[in-house]
């Protein structure tokens, strides 16, 4: 099947037949404490005991393990506005260290503004980590729990917009919604999984 991309937002223009299955895309919310981990219908987070170059380390081993067989992944970009937290370096490190592993292995990867990942969920760029979350709940059915339930939103809103973006939509959002799919940076190459 040939795939058609609309010009003007970069999106698959054609969706997938009833009965296909769904690509496996999975959403980063990277974090030196928490990362959230998704997919369209699961949510994780990686929690490591280590500081410094252990910890990046472990995240690095966990994420390649996880991403493995991955058609797409979507990672959450850096949040320039908090430069000057505790962690702002290290956490650019492991950003680098993932994208650049996933280029490594060939596999394809978008990075996504932390406000346009709102946008997707909740139709809102300013929208706070709990009504997201709760947009995934409404939107997408997964209910995010305990201490790292805001970084597992996060994951499962990316996951569900590389998802869309491939033609595969979890759900039938308005247009306050999907208009995040054209400020994400997608990869050069379409995925053949894209319908």
């Amino acid at each position: 099947m040939s795939l058609t991309v609309t010009p003007a937002t970069g999106m698959p223009a054609r969706l997938p037949a009833a009965g296909t299955t769904r690509p496996l895309v999975i959403g980063l919310d990277l974090s030196l404490t928490s990362t959230g981990i998704a997919g369209v219908d699961w949510a994780d987070a990686l929690k490591s005991r280590h500081k410094g170059h252990r910890r990046l380390s472990w995240l690095k081993c966990e994420i390649y393990d996880r991403t493995r067989y991955a058609d797409l992944v979507v990672v959450e970009g850096p949040s320039y506005g908090h430069g000057a937290q505790a962690g702002h370096h290290e956490l650019g490190g492991l950003w680098w260290m993932i994208t650049h592993d996933l280029w490594r292995r060939d596999l394809p990867y978008a990075e996504c503004p932390p406000k346009v990942r709102a946008i997707y969920a909740t139709g809102n760029g300013n929208a706070g980590k709990g009504e997201v979350r709760d947009g995934v709940l409404r939107h997408f059915g997964v209910e995010c729990e305990g201490a790292s339930r805001y970084d597992k939103a996060d994951a499962v809103t990316l996951a569900a917009l590389g998802a869309h973006w491939l033609g595969y939509p979890v759900a039938d959002l308005p247009d306050s919604h999907t208009r995040a799919l054209a400020s994400v940076a997608w990869p050069d190459t379409i995925p053949a999984v894209a319908r």
